[in-house]
């Protein structure tokens, strides 16, 4: 029993070891991205309206862009004046129809290209809000990942301590 308990604490050790130099690098890593998301998204220097925010978006009013949330509340703003300004209709379906009208309708022309930046911009801070998400994944694993591998280093040294005191 002694090797069984001896191989078992050299296996946990090695999990350990591993999920521990994993842990801090994953916990930096996550930090460190979240901080490079809020440092682009203040560059681009977007900032809520003053007023006329839909009721939902209200608690935003003056504020600035610069966590996930806020991009993806700022992607919904969005949204809702693409939906105002196109119809409800998106860069696809404008541009069929300008296709079907022979491409040469300028104000068709106008609008897809309207909804071109509109979906471009949304898609962007949509990506921005993802990221802010992942970072959050990153930075758990990472904290579990450390906290898991201390755990098993600690299992491992009492199985090794308690095969050596056997022998």
């Amino acid at each position: 029993m002694d090797g069984a308990h001896r191989r078992a604490g050299t296996l946990l050790g090695t999990v350990g070891t591993a999920l521990l130099a994993a842990g801090p690098v994953m916990l930096w890593r996550g930090r460190s991205s979240r901080k490079e998301i809020r440092t682009e998204l203040a560059a681009q220097k977007i900032t809520f309206p003053d007023h006329g925010l839909p009721a939902e978006l209200a608690a935003h009013t003056g504020r600035r862009v610069e966590t996930g949330p806020e991009a993806h509340a700022y992607a919904q703003f969005i949204k809702g004046n693409l939906a105002h300004a196109t119809g409800g209709r998106t860069y696809a379906e404008i541009s069929a129809e300008l296709h079907a009208a022979g491409g040469d309708d300028e104000k068709l022309a106008e609008l897809r290209q309207t909804a071109f930046m509109g979906q471009s911009l949304r898609a962007s801070l949509m990506s921005a809000y993802q990221a802010w998400h992942l970072t959050t994944l990153v930075t758990g694993l990472g904290a579990a990942f450390t906290g898991v591998g201390a755990a098993m280093l600690a299992t491992a040294d009492a199985l090794t301590s308690r095969s050596s005191n056997h022998s």
